[in-house]
């Protein structure tokens, strides 16, 4: 008989709650709290150091794109996005257009990846290297522009136009 009812030989056995009290749960959301404060900033950081590595990864993109130009004797166009910057090499020169694809150091088409962080280019467009190393809005390498290119929480970086200098 004790083992179909066990509740009626202990009074109260059969109330007791499952779960944890109120100090258990106040003591695990403090707990919490101080983790978050402590915690927080050094995951910040690590977010501070994946964009600055994207803004070192494209300056080395626009710095080889140039010096490739200028090696080369040819045509270099660098399209830089939020997700990363590739660069096309011309086929011949003179040319009009870049055709064929610069590979990274890695041998992928795309020389560097974004870190997600909003990267803006100012003029938009295209960045043509031309042999010379000038940097232009166009292929024929008739109107040479300045950039700046802005990363959300970095140093903006500027692209000279006329020496296609990259700072």
């Amino acid at each position: 008989m004790s083992l179909l009812r066990p509740a009626l030989l202990h009074p109260g056995a059969g109330l007791r709650a499952r779960g944890f009290t109120l100090p258990e749960l106040l003591g695990v959301i403090v707990l919490t709290s101080v983790l978050a404060v402590f915690a927080m900033p050094s995951l910040d950081g690590v977010f501070g150091f994946r964009d600055e590595a994207w803004r070192g990864e494209l300056i080395a993109a626009l710095r080889n794109a140039r010096q490739t130009a200028v090696a080369h004797r040819r045509l270099v166009c660098v399209n830089i996005a939020t997700g990363g910057v590739s660069l096309r090499i011309a086929a011949a020169n003179p040319a009009s257009a870049c055709s064929d694809p610069l590979v990274g150091p890695d041998g992928q088409s795309v020389y560097a990846t974004g870190s997600g962080t909003a990267t803006a280019l100012s003029p938009a467009g295209t960045i043509y290297f031309q042999p010379s190393g000038r940097a232009t809005t166009d292929a024929a390498g008739a109107t040479s522009a300045s950039w700046q290119i802005t990363i959300t929480g970095q140093t903006a970086i500027t692209v000279l136009g006329e020496t296609g200098h990259v700072e």
